[in-house]
C-alpha cells in the first residue's frame, strides 16, 4: 500500500510530536547508568546545526573541481540531466544490484498511469560478495537470461538499466568506474573499472540474449526518477536501508565535474552525492560513540563509510546488540547473563529494532518474540524497556543524522518547496522513523520551507528504465 505523503511546515506540528521526540525523557524503568551509556547517541538541536554545517562545506568540495580529490563527499555526476515528462514509453529490462538482494525486471512504460513491471528477485550467494568480479557479473547475466527466456524475450533487443547501488564515478551514462565496494562487498578485479563493460561482457560472452546495458545509475537517482515521474517537484532521492545515500538536482554549472557545465544547454544536473563516506575525515568524531568505533573494526571497509555507518540497516542492530552486551556486563541488564545467539556479530537484525518499537507502551508482544528468537528467557519488564530505551537511541539518532543531510541538501538548493522520493527497509519498515525525520526537518529548516515526503515505488525498477528511456532517447536525437 502506498504511503500516503503530507506537505508540512513550520506552522503545522503540534505538542504532540513535540512531546513524543523530547530529549532527555527517560522511561521510568530504565536504570539510569543504561541512561548514561546510551547518552552518545542523543544528539541535540547545536550538534545537529553542527552536522549541518560541517556537510554542507563537504558537499561543496565535493562539487568544486579544484577540491573534489580531497573531498570526502564526492558529489559523482550522474549525467542524467533530464527528469521523466511522463511522456516516456517503451519495454525495458534492469538489474538492481543493492546489496543484500539482486533482481531483474521487465519495465512497460505504457502511459503516465500504467506501468507495468514483472520481477523475479534471485538468491545471491554470500560467497560472490568478496568472491571474484568475472563470477559475481556471470552471475547477474546467468540471472538476467534465465529471466529473458522465461518470458521469451531472448530475440527482442532491450535496452537495459543498471541499478549498481556502489560508489561509482561516472563518465558517462553508460559508463561507470567502481571507486570503492561497501555493504560487505569486496570482489576482486571491479574497482577502477567500469561495471558496464563488466556487465555486458559477461552478457556477450553467453551469447543468448540480445541486450544492450545502456545506462547505470545508482538506487538513489532511480528513486529519485520514478518519484519524479508522478510528483513533477520531486529534487531529491534518499535510500536508507542496508546502506544510505542521496542524490539531488543541481544546477549544471555549479557540477565542475562534469566536462561540459560551463557550455551545456541543460540547467540540471543529478548529483550522485555519495554521503555514506561523510566524517571519514574525522568531522563526525563528535557524534560518535565508542560502540560505532567497535561496529567500524569489524567491518570490512574500517575508517570508511562512517556517515552510513551510523544510519543504515546494515549496523543499527550491531551497535545494540553491542550496548546490549555492555549493559549484561556490567550486570545492567538480563541478570547478567545471555545466549549463544545474542554474543554471536551481526545476530541482532536492524529488523527486530523495528519490531521491539512497534509495541505500545508498556505492551512487549514483539519484543518477546524477538527475545524468544535470540534465546533469551525469563526476562523483567526493566529489561525489555531497556532494550526498548536503546533501540530507540540508535533509531532516532539514524533519524537525525538524515534529518541533517536532506536540510543541507534543501539549503544548498535554496528552494522553498520540495518533494522527496525515500526508498529502504530503514525508513519503510520502521514504525516511527518518517515521523522523526519529518520532525527533525522542520527544526533545522528555515521557516517556509515547505517539504514532502514520498515512497518511492519502486525506483530501482521504474527509474532504471526512466533513465533508461532517456539514454535511448538521447541517441535517437543524435
Amino acid at each position: 500500500m502506498k504511503r500516503t505523503s503530507r506537505l508540512f511546515t513550520h506552522s503545522l506540528f503540534g505538542p504532540v510530536l513535540k512531546i513524543l521526540f523530547r530529549e532527555g525523557k527517560m522511561p521510568s524503568l530504565v536504570n539510569t547508568e543504561i541512561e548514561a551509556a546510551v547518552k552518545g547517541f542523543l544528539i541535540d538541536q547545536e550538534k545537529m546545526t553542527e552536522v549541518v554545517e560541517r556537510m554542507t562545506k563537504e558537499i561543496k568540495m565535493g562539487l568544486a573541481k579544484d577540491t573534489h580529490s580531497r573531498a570526502v563527499i564526492k558529489c559523482f555526476v550522474s549525467h542524467v540531466q533530464d527528469l521523466p515528462t511522463g511522456k516516456e514509453r517503451g519495454k525495458y529490462l534492469a538489474l538492481d544490484l543493492g546489496g543484500s538482494t539482486f533482481r531483474v525486471l521487465l519495465v512497460n512504460l505504457l502511459s503516465v498511469s500504467d506501468v507495468e513491471i514483472v520481477s523475479k528477485s534471485f538468491n545471491f550467494p554470500v560467497t560472490l560478495m568478496s568472491g571474484s568480479g568475472k563470477a559475481l557479473f556471470d552471475f547477474l547475466a546467468e540471472c538476467l537470461s534465465e529471466f529473458c527466456h522465461y518470458h521469451g524475450l531472448q530475440n527482442e533487443s532491450l535496452p537495459l538499466g543498471f541499478t549498481f547501488s556502489f560508489p561509482v564515478q561516472q563518465q558517462g551514462l553508460s559508463k561507470g568506474i567502481l571507486v570503492a565496494w561497501t555493504k560487505g562487498f569486496s570482489c576482486e578485479g571491479v574497482v577502477g573499472r567500469n561495471v558496464v563493460t563488466l556487465l555486458q561482457e559477461a552478457i556477450d560472452r553467453r551469447g543468448d540474449m540480445k541486450v544492450n546495458t545502456v545506462a547505470i545509475l545508482n538506487d538513489t537517482v532511480g528513486t529519485l526518477m520514478s518519484c519524479a515521474f508522478y510528483h513533477p517537484n520531486c529534487r531529491i532521492g534518499l535510500i536508507v536501508g542496508t546502506g544510505s545515500n542521496a542524490c539531488y538536482v543541481e544546477k549544471t554549472v555549479n557540477a565542475e565535474c562534469f566536462e561540459g557545465y560551463q557550455t551545456s544547454p541543460k540547467p540540471s544536473m543529478i548529483i550522485n552525492c555519495e554521503w555514506g563516506a561523510f566524517g571519514d575525515n574525522g568531522v563526525l568524531e563528535f557524534v560518535r560513540t565508542t560502540y560505532d568505533k567497535i561496529v567500524d573494526k569489524v567491518t570490512p571497509n574500517p575508517g570508511k563509510q562512517t556517515f552510513e555507518k551510523c544510519i543504515s540497516g546494515m549496523y543499527m542492530g550491531e551497535l545494540v546488540r553491542l550496548v546490549v552486551m555492555d549493559m549484561v556486563a556490567r550486570d545492567l541488564m538480563f541478570h547478567g547473563t545471555t545466549s549463544e545467539k545474542m554474543q554471536e556479530r551481526w545476530s541482532f537484525k536492524s529488523s527486530y529494532i523495528s519490531d521491539i518499537e512497534s509495541d505500545a507502551p508498556g505492551e512487549y508482544r514483539s519484543c518477546n518474540k524477538v527475545l524468544s528468537e535470540l534465546g533469551i528467557v525469563g526476562c523483567q519488564e526493566p529489561d525489555k524497556e531497556a532494550l526498548r530505551f536503546i533501540c530507540e537511541a540508535v533509531s532516532s539518532r539514524s533519524a537525525k543524522l538524515c534529518a541533517c543531510g536532506l536540510v543541507t541538501i534543501i539549503n544548498k538548493m535554496n528552494i522553498n518547496e520540495v518533494v522527496i522520493g525515500i526508498d529502504g527497509s530503514v525508513y519503510r519498515f520502521h514504525p516511527k522513523y518518517h515521523d522523526m525525520l519529518q520532525f527533525h526537518m522542520k527544526k533545522l529548516l528555515k521557516p517556509g520551507v515547505k517539504f514532502e515526503l514520498v515512497v518511492s515505488e519502486d525506483g530501482s525498477g521504474r527509474g532504471a528504465a526512466l533513465v533508461a528511456a532517456t539514454a535511448v532517447q538521447g541517441k535517437a536525437k543524435l
